[in-house]
């Protein structure tokens, strides 16, 4: 009789309770639902949350158990029950009338006696909220980026893209002192943005070991797109330009693949009509010397009227000298113009002779007028083909030291150094 009164008044109690957990199971899907189910933290007491659970399968699985738990005190109360059934229903479900009922976990600041009017009134978890010492070891935090700084070093640690720009050779030091090259490689994803263009380069010619300086020159390319550098090299090649050659051009032009199809067809038409070379000529030119299609045309104008109007060349002699050194159409006015004087006016080296051997103009002055002078000095400065002893410009300015003296000056280079003391 104890017993069955025992657990008739525990069955009173059962709506009460159910009531009271269905709440709270209810209030903890909520929570859940909200982002902040931790993995493997008992929520309730017999409600368990799984890892990637859902808070409807929380819910669900609730709600099994507490079917099941109906069910086996239903059965409890069938005759012929066993006792091993009822103790079992009792102990895990049921609070005993005598032992004060197993109070269940909480969530933080909720209240499972709530009513459901009071829901709206809940706080939601704040991020500051406490976490156990547990959940804290396993929380990995990288290394915070530097807020700012005045060099790339600072961000290799942080950015796979810098980092693997390092291992081919690129100079941070030297691309950091341009005030956008920081934001646009720390942008740059290596995979996506990088190595399709490396493979461009590399499928040109460009090997790894020059990859790293041709970068470090021209690191604006990453903003380029694909498909417009693979443009100019198929105009490069509708012109002839074999891939050795567009290869040669790109490490002595870095900047050559940057500018767009349109410009390079101007300058290619510009130098084949303003020097009326052919079209062989005119490739052969830009292969030798590609910063032409580069650079500003204004020193090439400038030494053009230089060569004509003040060193008295004319076109056919001009067309000669800069197919043999390009480096003319560059060169500074004023070195052209003290070279000429000195070679045509002290040396007295005719136009005709200067024009076979323009190579004159790509050597320092000083280094002509030593030998010059030497030459002169032993009276052995001969410069027209025409006449005995005749001294080559072209091995004049060249060859060095020890050949000019023996071969030249027939003297020893000890006589030669003494002479420069003199000077």
């Amino acid at each position: 009789m104890a017993t069955l009164r025992k657990m008739a008044l525990s069955a009173q109690q059962i709506p009460r309770w159910l009531n009271s957990v269905k709440l709270s199971s209810f209030m903890t899907a909520l929570q859940l639902r909200k982002g902040f189910q931790r993995p493997g933290k008992t929520l309730l007491c017999g409600v368990f949350a799984q890892p990637h659970a859902s808070s409807e399968d929380c819910f669900l699985q609730w709600g099994f158990r507490t079917y099941r738990t109906s069910s086996m005190w239903n059965s409890s109360q069938s005759a012929n029950s066993s006792r091993r059934e009822i103790n079992c229903a009792q102990s895990t479900l049921l609070p005993s009338v005598n032992e004060p009922p197993q109070k269940t976990q909480k969530m933080p600041g909720l209240d499972s006696e709530l009513s459901l009017e009071g829901l709206d009134d809940v706080p939601p978890l704040s991020p500051l909220q406490p976490i156990s010492d547990e959940e804290a070891v396993q929380i990995i935090a990288g290394p915070p980026l530097p807020p700012s700084s005045v060099t790339l070093r600072d961000y290799v640690d942080h950015s796979e893209t810098l980092r693997k720009l390092v291992l081919l050779g690129v100079d941070l030091s030297k691309i950091e002192k341009h005030p956008d090259a920081a934001n646009l490689l720390l942008r740059l994803d290596f995979e996506k943005d990088i190595k399709q263009m490396l493979l461009l380069l590399k499928d040109l010619g460009i090997e790894d070991t020059q990859l790293g300086p041709f970068l470090t020159k021209n690191y604006a390319i990453f903003s380029e797109d694909l498909e417009n550098l693979k443009t100019r090299v198929a105009y490069l090649q509708s012109k002839n330009f074999s891939k050795a050659d567009i290869a040669q051009m790109v490490r002595n032009a870095p900047f050559l693949l940057s500018f767009s199809v349109e410009r390079l067809d101007n300058r290619l038409g510009f130098f084949q009509k303003e020097l009326k070379l052919s079209v062989k000529k005119t490739r052969d030119l830009v292969i030798r010397l590609p910063r032409l299609l580069t650079g500003s045309l204004e020193p090439v104008k400038e030494n053009m009227k230089v060569f004509q109007l003040e060193l008295g060349f004319q076109q056919n002699e001009i067309q000669h000298m800069i197919t043999k050194i390009p480096k003319m159409l560059t060169a500074n006015k004023r070195k052209l113009t003290e070279t000429f004087d000195y070679v045509h006016n002290v040396m007295r080296v005719p136009h005709h002779v200067i024009v076979r051997f323009p190579q004159v103009f790509n050597t320092r002055l000083f280094k002509v007028k030593e030998r010059h002078l030497f030459l002169a000095y032993l009276g052995r400065a001969q410069y027209d083909p025409t006449e005995p002893n005749y001294i080559s410009l072209d091995k004049l300015v060249s060859v060095p030291d020890g050949i000019f003296c023996e071969g030249m000056a027939k003297a020893s280079i000890q006589d030669f150094e003494k002479f420069l003391k003199t000077l």
